[in-house]
């Protein structure tokens, strides 16, 4: 009997450890409930806010995190600290997964920021004097974009190359001096620089009006539009499914038609 009884202890024991060894018992992930989304304040963070009881019909709550930066949100969603993040527009993100090593992936195309040309000191680029001082972003994506609002009307010429630079001028008739800033800090320095390229995001932020305020606007059919950008591998999760459909809605088409009007396009 207990010969018996010992068996049968040491069959379970077996069982058991099979079990594990095949991994049939695993346990499962755990349903999402919550998603957090990294955005910057305009108009990211509003747009997300218009999404939020979409979302919450398909059974989630959407915690938006604000950021005043275009890196820590990047890195942030890389280390899995966001499901996501939207600020940002493809040829950034690539060039950021080239020089930081990180594996992110867009999922959709949202809405489209013309960069603008602003200035307190002047009201049409008919007055930009010579050996004038025109601030841009320092990003190397955001600065090739914002010089070529330069090309565009006819101030610069540049050499071949994939991000264009102050260094890559090859003709400048109006000896213009380009300064490179940090992206949010361009609308503070409107009063020492002749002119700065403005992301219409900060821009809008700084009660500046893109349609009424920029000397120069960028072309609508631009390819930078911005995008919702995820940890490489989770794309294809339920819960991005639901944040693409409802940030390609009617109700965000309406929203930012309504909104921004025509400071800021969709792109779906």
């Amino acid at each position: 009997m207990l010969k018996n009884i010992l068996k049968l202890v040491l069959l379970g024991a077996v069982a058991l450890g099979f079990v594990a060894c095949t991994g049939s018992e695993e346990p499962k992930e755990e349903a999402k409930t919550v998603i957090k989304v990294g955005a910057t304040p305009v108009p990211h963070a509003e747009i997300l806010e218009v999404v939020k009881p979409l979302l919450k019909e398909k059974g989630y709550e959407l915690e938006i995190v604000e950021f005043t930066d275009y890196v820590t949100p990047n890195i942030a969603v890389d280390e899995g600290e966001l499901d996501a993040n939207f600020f940002q527009h493809t040829p950034y993100l690539l060039e950021f997964n080239k020089s930081k090593n990180t594996k992110l992936v867009k999922t959709v195309n949202v809405h489209l920021e013309p960069m603008g040309l602003y200035s307190n000191k002047i009201k049409s680029l008919d007055e930009l004097a010579d050996g004038a001082t025109i601030a841009v972003p320092n990003d190397p994506t955001n600065e090739s974009r914002a010089l070529d609002v330069l090309v565009k009307e006819g101030l610069l010429k540049f050499k071949d190359v994939q991000f264009k630079t102050a260094l890559d001028i090859v003709e400048n008739p109006k000896n213009l001096k380009i300064k490179e800033l940090d992206a949010p800090q361009l609308p503070r320095v409107l009063d020492e620089v002749d002119a700065a390229i403005i992301n219409t995001n900060y821009a809008l932020a700084a009660d500046l009006n893109p349609t009424k305020d920029a000397l120069v606007l960028e072309s609508k059919d631009s390819p930078y539009a911005n995008i919702l950008v995820v940890r490489e591998g989770n794309e294809n999760k339920d819960y991005i499914k639901a944040l693409d459909e409802v940030l390609t809605s009617k109700e965000v088409k309406d929203f930012i038609a309504k909104k921004y009007k025509g400071s800021i396009v969709e792109a779906f």
